[in-house]
């Protein structure tokens, strides 16, 4: 069966990751989360003493860091050889990624590594710049969107279940801000690629909206031939609807 690059790009909170990884999971393919590389960097810095504000030594830090994808276990995330899967999600490390993946140099290392994870095709990449710079000629690219509200609440339940408690005010503060770093950046903004195809996942179930990107997958397999890869998800041939989901 053909196998295809998938690319997801949206703002923290869209369900971004969580969809990537249960697309990968039900098409066999690789899961590459590019949020968590940066975030691992993100670690690697601060465990290291290092002020996120000092661009080449984070670069120098960047170079050097051994960040390991495991697909097998829930996609486990490993740097230098430690399994820092929760680590990377901490508040402290959330409040410092947009600075240390805004430096071109700390980007340049981590798409060279994306890059060279995903050539194989069979895989589902999600992150902030994957259809507009990492991978421009990816076989379907999607961007996903939501009402920020929304986000703030999903990303407190992810805080409140690592431990940390956050008023929902802040979060949506810290969302914003997020939001605005990563949009004006010079260096591989956040961008919805021209041809994108928008999901607002406001409203959605993460089942629906995994529901409605593999619909979009059986669509592109059957117009080269290639058997299905699952049941039909919706009714209809979503292909031909993509002007009603463009935005």
């Amino acid at each position: 069966m053909k196998k295809i690059l998938i690319a997801i790009d949206g703002p923290a909170g869209s369900g971004k990751s969580t969809t990537a990884k249960l697309i990968a999971r039900k098409l066999g393919y690789i899961h590459l989360d590019t949020g968590a590389m940066y975030r691992s960097v993100t670690l690697k810095v601060l465990e290291s003493r290092v002020n996120p504000a000092d661009e080449e030594e984070v670069v120098r830090l960047a170079e050097e860091a051994d960040i390991v994808f495991d697909n097998d276990n829930g996609l486990r995330v490993a740097l230098d050889g430690e399994d820092v899967t929760e680590k990377i999600r901490s508040e402290e490390v959330t409040k410092n990624v947009s600075l240390v993946s805004s430096y071109p140099g700390v980007r340049k290392v981590m798409v060279d590594k994306q890059r060279e994870i995903g050539s194989q095709k069979g895989c589902v990449v999600d992150g902030r710049d994957i259809g507009t710079v990492v991978f421009p000629n990816a076989d379907l690219k999607f961007f996903m969107i939501a009402d920020v509200m929304e986000r703030a609440r999903r990303r407190q339940a992810e805080l409140s279940e690592s431990g940390t408690e956050l008023p929902i005010v802040k979060v949506v503060h810290d969302l914003k801000d997020r939001d605005m770093k990563d949009s004006t950046r010079e260096t591989s903004p956040l961008k919805k690629a021209e041809d994108a195809i928008e999901i607002d996942t406001t409203n959605l179930t993460i089942e629906e909206q995994v529901a409605k990107i593999l619909t979009f997958v059986d669509d592109l397999l059957m117009m080269v031939q290639e058997p299905v890869v699952g049941r039909r998800y919706q009714e209809g041939s979503v292909l031909n609807r993509q002007g009603k989901d463009r935005k």
